[in-house]
């Protein structure tokens, strides 16, 4: 484990040991999943970002998705019966 100095504004600061306080956990575990969890979002980000890039690049060619397994999809997706997941 790395140890990492971090200034923070006076209000952040407060909010970040008032939320530890609430989840009666260490100001630094609290901030370590906060960091870990903006991270893991902004990993998840770029990634959608790349295959939404890759797909208007792709579109109309020999790579885009097949019209009727895309239709089939959507289908799945829209049937009623199905649970929300």
């Amino acid at each position: 484990m790395k140890n990492f100095h971090l200034p923070l504004p006076e209000a952040t600061y407060e909010e970040l040991r008032a939320a530890a306080r609430r989840a009666q956990l260490p100001a630094t575990t609290v901030a370590r999943e906060a960091i870990s969890s903006w991270l893991r979002a902004r990993k998840k980000a770029a990634r959608r970002q790349a295959v939404r890039e890759y797909a208007a690049h792709m579109a109309g060619t020999r790579f885009d998705l097949d019209p009727l397994l895309e239709a089939a999809g959507i289908e799945e997706l829209m049937r009623p019966d199905q649970e929300a997941k």
